[in-house]
């Protein structure tokens, strides 16, 4: 039933004319009809409760059943969540000053909310500060974040009333990383995206990889970032990275640093941390952790509810086209990772 009512509601709200479009691209790589290519696409829809987006991303078009029924879908993803996220606490990471407070012991940072601050005391947080993060409490992907050295905080008074014009109310302190993370390149805050799952009061880790900046100042993939795949037992880099438009990176492009074996620092501190941290808030136990790495230890950035479940499988990251649903399953079912 719950299959049955995900698919309705996707159905509902479908933006057919990008489905379309998608078919479009699909026949662009395949040379396969598109009228063919998107009833497969609604195929998948039913039969995987995948999405238009999960069929190019994933490239269903090239995989037969058995390699298509190992994927974590959206709707796959979606059932993760409703299992083991109780909804009543999503706002728990959904609020960025809540998260804070509740994860103070991972932040190894100062902040501030300057909705509930006056100017003076956002006058005080400032004292010494070299450079600050500024941020909207409840946006993501990266949206609507700001970056200010010292020389650009001007007038006290005049920030904070811009800052709360804009809210964006959440001001950090900035994040040095690591060097060796800072050579792959330097623009952007790198983060680890560490995946767990809690089943029966113990936590596992499920998915390891490496966010990393390509132009910006943010890592995310929908701002033009790529991942790749960190190996759970060695912390090293496996494979290349790719980004959305399905480019492979041995190397930075910006920096001509290799990824491929590089090793991350700090990598299973990084692990137990998040083991740690995942035991906070114990209703809601399939979390996605992104995790910075400074040269003093991994630090808490943010953490998703919903973790997004695009980064989990690109083709060049996979053993003979099979997906990481049956490793999640297992844990579920009271297995090993």
């Amino acid at each position: 039933m719950g299959k049955i009512k995900y698919i309705l509601s996707r159905l509902m709200g479908m933006d057919y004319k990008r489905m379309w479009e998608t078919a479009k691209k699909v026949h662009e790589k395949t040379g396969r009809s598109t009228l063919v290519i998107l009833f497969d696409i609604m195929w998948c829809g039913y039969k995987y409760m995948a999405g238009y987006m999960d069929y190019i991303v994933f490239e269903f078009y090239k995989l037969n059943a058995e390699q298509r029924a190992t994927y974590i879908t959206r709707g796959v993803n979606n059932n993760y969540v409703k299992r083991l996220n109780t909804r009543e606490s999503w706002y728990k990471f959904e609020d960025k000053p809540t998260f804070n407070k509740l994860f103070a012991k991972y932040m190894h940072r100062s902040w501030i909310d300057i909705s509930q601050k006056d100017e003076q005391e956002f006058s005080e947080f400032l004292q010494g500060k070299e450079r600050i993060v500024c941020k909207p409490v409840d946006a993501t992907c990266g949206k609507g974040i700001i970056f200010l050295n010292k020389d650009e905080f001007g007038d006290h008074k005049e920030l904070y009333n811009k800052l709360k014009s804009n809210k964006q109310y959440l001001v950090e302190e900035f994040v040095v990383q690591h060097p060796e993370i800072s050579k792959i390149y330097d623009r952007s805050v790198n983060t680890v995206r560490l995946v767990t799952m809690v089943v029966n009061g113990v936590p596992h880790v499920v998915f390891s990889s490496i966010r990393i900046g390509n132009g910006l100042m943010v890592d995310n993939l929908n701002s033009g970032g790529m991942a790749t795949i960190i190996d759970l037992k060695t912390g090293v880099i496996t494979k290349p990275a790719m980004d959305k438009e399905n480019i492979l990176y041995e190397v930075h492009p910006y920096t001509n640093t290799p990824i491929v074996g590089t090793k991350i620092p700090c990598f299973d501190e990084a692990v137990e941390m998040v083991k740690e941290a995942a035991l906070v808030v114990p209703e809601m136990g399939y979390i996605g952790w992104d995790v910075a790495i400074t040269k003093n230890g991994p630090l808490l950035i943010e953490a998703n509810h919903f973790p997004g479940h695009d980064i989990y499988q690109f083709q060049p990251h996979l053993e003979n086209g099979y997906g990481l649903k049956p490793r999640f399953d297992r844990v579920l079912n009271g297995g090993q990772a």
